[in-house]
């Protein structure tokens, strides 16, 4: 399941909850489903995506990115599918609490949600294997599951929780444009059209790069048009981590060095400034 990776799953959790909280709608309860339910969903696309890749031919016992149960003989293939299957029917019990208390629209949210984790590779067209994978995940895993947070605790959406998404959205997709960078060479050689095999090498860097720029940027005028709590300029500390990071990517064609300092490194970059954004519109109400 990877669970190193919930942190991409868990930060839009907190973002939206967050925004909430600031404007003093909270509920503890309702926060724990919405959080329980996000990283299963998450864990259940990660085995589908291995399970997939593994049938299709892209993940092979020489591949970095997968878990590797399944390539070392520790799972079978239809015992990945199966935890998948489970934790998307995990999420779907724990989202009935969200739903009893906010109505159809968490269903519909939640819905669409374990939809994409499971046509990201699965399925008779995977978004992932013909160049939409970032946007699913830009807006899935960005926009949808921050927004949705906020969601669960108001019954509503406003205008600061999709300000605030933006950053979320922008560097959980430059996770996924590191990854598809990795792997490019290995992807195009087995037929995974990434947006990277079709763009290529150097204009995925620029994706990156653009990527982080624009969470920034979003910050800075979300802070210049009062939408974000001044306190969320703390970002700036990242900024040195962010450039040790686009060092990396621009120079490394390591696969070793591209998944821990890029990577992973990446993750973590997208955990600081979400934490970051999390604590300033905590702040607004503490103050």
């Amino acid at each position: 399941m990877r669970p190193f990776s919930f942190t991409a799953s868990m930060t839009p959790v907190l973002v939206g909850s967050a925004v909430a909280f600031g404007e003093t709608r909270f509920h503890p309860g309702l926060f724990a489903a919405a959080f329980i339910a996000s990283v299963a969903i998450h864990a259940g696309a990660n085995l589908v995506n291995d399970y997939y890749d593994h049938v299709r031919g892209v993940d092979t016992p020489e591949s970095i990115g997968p878990g590797g149960m399944i390539q070392r003989g520790l799972l079978t293939p239809h015992t990945v599918l199966r935890g998948a299957l489970v934790l998307f029917a995990l999420s779907a019990i724990v989202g009935l609490i969200l739903v009893a208390s906010r109505g159809w629209p968490i269903l519909v949210i939640g819905a669409l949600s374990v939809a994409a984790g499971y046509v990201y590779t699965g399925g008779p067209v995977p978004l992932g294997y013909v160049g939409l994978g970032d946007a699913v995940v830009f807006f899935f895993m960005g926009v949808v599951t921050t927004a949705g947070a906020y969601y669960v605790q108001t019954a509503a959406i406003s205008r600061t929780v999709l300000w605030a998404a933006v950053p979320v959205a922008a560097l959980v997709d430059a996770i996924l444009v590191v990854n598809n960078l990795r792997d490019l060479d290995g992807d195009r050689a087995r037929g995974k059209r990434t947006l990277a095999t079709l763009i290529g090498r150097a204009a995925t860097r620029t994706h990156f790069l653009t990527l982080v720029v624009a969470a920034y940027v979003s910050i800075a005028l979300g802070i210049w048009l009062r939408t974000v709590p001044p306190l969320a300029g703390l970002a700036v500390v990242t900024i040195p981590d962010a450039v040790r990071i686009w060092k990396v990517i621009r120079a490394e064609t390591d696969s070793q060095i591209l998944t821990v300092s890029g990577i992973r490194a990446t993750a973590q970059l997208h955990q600081r400034i979400g934490l970051l954004l999390a604590l300033a519109f905590v702040a607004v109400r503490l103050t």
